[in-house]
């Protein structure tokens, strides 16, 4: 609530934002949000690939939704500078992060994904949702025909995690199922 008793926004995450050690908001709720689908995509904005949530009728993504003390998005959008803030339609005053249409384009060879920020989706994944919510994630997100480059050992990602030998072991087991190219750097 603000000074004023209303209640404050929300944003929805569905990536990064999960992992609750990547940020410092506390009104957090488990929430899944019909009608997105999670897509690898890469923009002009970024070296490498990263999540955003696509329109999809028939899409589910779980995730956090957490409230925005006094509206003030500025820390939040800078950190989520590559995406627009839009309104969820089925979620009164809650926001989610996407990159519009014609702003971006499938996570190729020169735009990989980073191991570094995938561990810190699944870390906050496996911690929310357990094993089960994790490997949903893995089922339920789309482009993982695009490489993976394995920055483990060098982190890339600026608020990487450091995974325990389980974690990091779910996530290159599901890479593997998933018949993910997987280079080193």
């Amino acid at each position: 609530m603000d000074q004023a008793g209303n209640a404050a926004p929300r944003f929805f995450g569905y990536g990064s934002l999960v992992n609750r050690a990547t940020h410092d908001y506390i009104d957090i709720r488990r929430t899944r949000v019909k009608g997105w689908a999670r897509a690898w995509r890469h923009t002009g904005l970024r070296d490498v690939a990263f999540l955003t949530a696509v329109p999809d009728p028939t899409g589910e993504i779980e995730g956090l939704s957490a409230a925005v003390p006094n509206a003030d998005w500025a820390a939040l959008d800078a950190r989520e500078f590559a995406y627009d803030r839009i309104a969820l339609k089925a979620m009164d005053d809650t926001m989610i992060y996407a990159i519009p249409d014609g702003k971006h384009a499938p996570a190729s060879a020169a735009h990989p994904i980073l191991l570094s920020y995938l561990d810190v989706v699944v870390q906050g994944y496996l911690n929310e949702f357990g094993e089960a919510g994790a490997a949903l994630f893995f089922a339920t997100t789309h482009g993982w025909d695009a490489p993976v480059l394995d920055d483990r050992c060098a982190p890339l990602y600026p608020r990487h995690q450091l995974l325990t030998r389980e974690e990091a072991r779910f996530v290159d087991d599901a890479l593997e199922a998933l018949e993910c190219k997987v280079t080193r750097i």
